[in-house]
């Protein structure tokens, strides 16, 4: 249950929410350009573009959630649960498993335009990373400043899709997400009009009116809505600070509070991160949900040309400015 955007001012910008039910131990993690990806069937990368994502570290190994990378290329996983379909490896593809897409990809590809050459040959497989630690059934949103586009392993085949929206949520295929939009044609920022009957003196009584029937629930595809529809009326000034509050806020049209979402386990999914990159800087923002202050990490005041895994712990707890 999770929602990833992009977003365009002076910069560009990208980022997600994680929702879920527990956390994994996530951490903030670097790969300079001579730490070593190792790959399962692909040749190996031992130098690359350097990236910077949250991820699970499992056996010293980053397991990326979502990263981008030194050139401004961008990438998240979410869920796709019901979907995703991978395959055994395939002679004469790039036999990539999930868990090493997206270093696989932000390690070579500075575009978009690079990216979807890579996935001509790309056949996602459904290899584990070790027992005990199950496939994660997933669909990307990969995007540049110039576009975005999304890729489903699905059983028709691996497929690739222009995102014009800019937004992505899970379930159901993105084209049927796509097409739900024209459901909700009619909304508008503005004040609406009476085209109910000319007969009757209908009026506004609030402000905000033009907006009604946008859904609000938690479910993925009322999401895609709702994040599609604040994305794009989203209006903010060209400063760092004003495009990154107004990304955070974008992206606060979907959070997920505690107690709201309920599982079959009794637990709750919540947004456990917010992201938002700064793809044109290289800096990586966060917020989680006991920290709704911003913490920051740029990953170019990081040695680039080392070869070590640099990890930054999330910041923990609540940080309240007091101004008595």
């Amino acid at each position: 249950m999770c929602t990833a955007a992009t977003y365009l001012t002076r910069d560009f910008y990208f980022g997600r929410t994680l929702d879920y039910d527990f956390s994994y131990g996530e951490e903030l993690a670097v790969t300079p350009r001579n730490y070593p990806f190792l790959f399962r069937q692909a040749d190996p990368l031992l130098h690359h573009h350097a990236i910077i994502g949250i991820a699970h570290i499992e056996a010293g190994i980053p397991l990326f959630y979502d990263g981008m990378n030194e050139k401004g290329l961008c990438m998240a996983g979410l869920n796709f649960v019901g979907n995703a379909v991978y395959h055994s490896s395939i002679s004469g593809m790039d036999n990539i498993a999930g868990f090493e897409f997206i270093p696989w990809l932000l390690g070579q590809c500075a575009s978009v335009k690079e990216a979807r050459r890579r996935l001509e040959r790309l056949n996602l497989t459904d290899e584990a990373f070790r027992a005990g630690l199950p496939v994660a059934q997933l669909h990307w949103m990969i995007a540049d400043r110039e576009e975005a586009i999304v890729v489903e392993a699905v059983r028709e085949g691996l497929m690739v899709y222009d995102n014009p929206a800019g937004v992505m949520t899970n379930n159901p295929p993105f084209p049927e997400q796509l097409f739900n939009l024209n459901n909700f044609m009619s909304l508008s920022p503005k004040e609406p009009s009476n085209h109910f009957s000319s007969k009757l003196d209908l009026q506004t009584y609030s402000r905000g009116m033009g907006a009604i029937g946008l859904p609000g629930d938690l479910s993925s595809q009322s999401r895609f809505v709702r994040a599609a529809f604040t994305r794009l009326n989203s209006q903010s000034g060209p400063s760092e600070e004003e495009s990154v509050s107004q990304f955070f806020h974008i992206l606060g049209s979907v959070e997920q509070q505690r107690g709201c979402c309920q599982l079959e386990n009794g637990k709750y999914d919540v947004t456990i991160y917010t992201s938002c990159c700064n793809a044109s800087k290289g800096i990586y923002y966060y917020t989680s949900y006991d920290n709704s202050q911003i913490s920051a990490v740029d990953l170019h005041r990081c040695d680039l040309n080392s070869g070590g895994l640099i990890r930054f712990p999330l910041t923990a707890g609540q940080h309240i400015f007091w101004q008595n």
